[in-house]
Parts: structure tokens; C-alpha cells; sequence
């Protein structure tokens, strides 16, 4: 509980503050501008799902990226309908996100990284023999 306290007090001064800067009629067009977009992304989620969905299933990605895809494009969609500046850019950077984890990005991590010397099964490794000839 004691977290939202600062979200809402940044939420106040980032808007108050671009509020100042483009004027009340550019800060109602803002808050219903996103409104609509984040309205449209819940929309058409059913579209961006399946699209993960067919990655999932052709072996592009995993069921861990498919599921940090689909739940930073729905929290994305829900910060842009929630009116104020701040979270409108929490919400473009969730929807940043999920579009890297849709075009195939991932983000390591220490625990899941594999030696390719461990992994006896692997159809993916390649044994060369480099020859050098020199006259």
C-alpha cells in the first residue's frame, strides 16, 4: 500500500508539470488521445496474442517470453487508458517491451546460461577442424 503513495505523487507533479507546459486543452486531448490508443490495444489484443501464439508454436519463442509479451502488452494497454503523464510512459515502455520479446529479443540471465560442452545432445553444435597450409 505504502508503494502507491509515491506513484501517485510522481503521477501529480509529471503531470502538473507537462499540464503547465501545453495548456489544459492539451493536456484533455492527451488524456483522450491515449485513452483511445490503449482502448484500440485491448481491442486488438486477441490479434497481438495469436501473433505470439503462432511464434510459440514455429519455436521462436518461449513459453516464458510468450507469457512476459502477452502481460506487458495487456499492462501497457491498461497504463494508457489510466489518465495521467507518467503512466502513459509506463505504459509506452511496457508496449516497447513486449514488442522486443515479439520481434525475438531476450533479455539473459546468470542462471540460464548453458556451456555447449555440457550439452552432449545438442543437433545445433558443429565440430570443425580448421587445417592451415603454409607454403
Amino acid at each position: 500500500m505504502l508503494i502507491i503513495i509515491p506513484y501517485f505523487l510522481l503521477e501529480l507533479y509529471f503531470s502538473l508539470a507537462v499540464g503547465s507546459k501545453i495548456g489544459f486543452l492539451g493536456s484533455v486531448i492527451w488524456i483522450v488521445i491515449t485513452f483511445i490508443i490503449g482502448m484500440g490495444l485491448l481491442k486488438n489484443a486477441h490479434l497481438s496474442i495469436l501473433n505470439s501464439f503462432n511464434s510459440l508454436s514455429s519455436g521462436k519463442l518461449n513459453i516464458d517470453t510468450f507469457h512476459n509479451s502477452a502481460t506487458s502488452y495487456f499492462l501497457g494497454a491498461i497504463l494508457l487508458i489510466i489518465p495521467g503523464v507518467f503512466s502513459d510512459f509506463l505504459g509506452l515502455i511496457a508496449l516497447l517491451y513486449s514488442l522486443f520479446l515479439q520481434l525475438g529479443g531476450t533479455i539473459p540471465s546468470k542462471n540460464s546460461k548453458i556451456k555447449k560442452s555440457d550439452n552432449k545432445n545438442s543437433d545445433d553444435i558443429i565440430d570443425v577442424e580448421i587445417i592451415d597450409y603454409k607454403k
